[in-house]
């Protein structure tokens, strides 16, 4: 997804304290083996995350405004950057990003986390400078030196990565997201994860995008899960019901379950979300900018989405859980997020008027924060 650093967050005023009992580090040596046939009635996915958008500082009441909800784990994403899909050169920018992703603010952002209860995934992405209109999973060099070249920088920008989740005590790492044309190079990419583990002794997964690419990727055995970007289709119907979207889901768990069995791994869903629009079971994927007039704001339908969601998958042994995009925290200057939202709300109204964009009524965004689906998220993460 694209990264963006509008912010909006929820109410919130009452916190939870967890036992750090249960934030000891997973070793990438554990078992992950399971049972299909295990009873479902006793299946809890032990992932219970959220995307957590990096800010320009943090306090631990923005980890106590996550775990009211009963949110266990935070993905992190640093960026590192190519000019060009082409382009063999990946670029770090570690210490000079918007401060929640320097190293310093992902070490410190997770060690706050392990205060509170919640063990972090890193999840670093590529972002690529081009007008050409390829995204990232069109990565491709044009030859056999540009690719040994390209995958020597990536190896570099990971591999520093690995060492900041080491010095981290960070629980795990996603060592790529939606890479689709690098992944069929199936021999480099089981190199880099030998390289990997070298470094990091925490658990490591990679993320593939839900269009194609989950079943292209061949290196799935030398990871502890599988990652997926759950931004699947689910119905074409102007208004569908919630059982339009529960039918739209049993194609992709059959597929699922059977890629879950063939390596004998879990699932994960590193990254899912649903937009507050009409089209959001169609495309899920599509970005609230990117929307013309035509699709309407539909808070009801993203809450049916994400009632489909867990409904569909949170008693399948093979499933352990999912990020959902994104969370945005309300930094260390605020704890009290009736006064946080007034604040940014009338910025983000100012800044709506400066570029002449709607702002109010029509009001679209990923996040399920201050909407109803966020009544959902909690309770399947809380109770179930």
């Amino acid at each position: 997804m694209i990264y963006t650093r509008i912010i909006i967050t929820i109410l919130s005023s009452s916190y939870l304290i967890f036992n750090l009992s249960n934030c000891s580090t997973l070793n990438s040596t554990e078992s992950t083996s399971f049972s299909t046939t295990s009873s479902s009635s006793s299946h809890s996915p032990s992932m219970k995350g959220v995307c957590w958008v990096a800010g320009d500082s943090i306090a631990q009441h923005n980890i106590h405004q996550v775990t009211e909800f009963g949110v266990n784990w935070i993905s992190q994403t640093p960026f590192g950057w190519m000019d060009g899909h082409d382009s063999p050169v990946v670029r770090g920018n570690f210490d000079r990003a918007w401060w929640g992703e320097t190293d310093k603010g992902i070490i410190k952002t997770s060690n706050l986390a392990k205060i509170g209860g919640v063990k972090t995934i890193l999840k670093p992405h590529i972002w690529l400078h081009t007008d050409k209109g390829v995204w990232r999973s069109g990565i491709a060099m044009n030859s056999e030196e540009e690719w040994d070249k390209w995958f020597k920088s990536y190896e570099e920008w990971i591999l520093h990565y690995a060492q900041v989740a080491e010095d981290g005590n960070i629980e795990a790492l996603c060592i790529g997201t939606e890479l689709h044309q690098t992944i069929k190079r199936t021999e480099d990419w089981r190199h880099l994860i030998a390289e990997i583990r070298k470094i990091y002794n925490g658990q490591i997964t990679y993320a593939a995008n839900w269009y194609q690419e989950y079943n292209d990727v061949k290196f799935w055995d030398d990871l502890d899960f599988i990652g997926l970007q759950g931004y699947f289709p689910l119905s074409k119907k102007a208004k569908p019901t919630k059982k339009d979207l529960l039918d739209g889901w049993k194609k992709h768990v059959a597929d699922l379950e059977k890629l879950s069995k063939a390596y004998n791994k879990k699932i994960i869903f590193t990254e899912i979300g649903y937009k507050n629009t009409s089209d959001s079971a169609e495309e899920p994927w599509v970005w609230p900018r990117s929307i013309d007039d035509s699709v309407i704001r539909s808070d009801e339908l993203q809450r049916l989405c994400y009632e489909a969601l867990f409904e569909t998958f949170w008693d399948k042994p093979w499933f352990d859980g999912l990020y959902i995009w994104k969370w945005f925290h309300s930094t260390h200057r605020f704890a009290d997020f009736d006064k946080y939202n007034v604040y940014r709300d009338s910025i983000r109204a100012e800044r709506a008027k400066r570029r002449n964009r709607p702002y109010g009524s029509r009001q679209i965004q990923f996040s399920p924060q201050r909407l109803e689906s966020m009544d959902v998220l909690a309770d399947w993460y809380l109770n179930k």
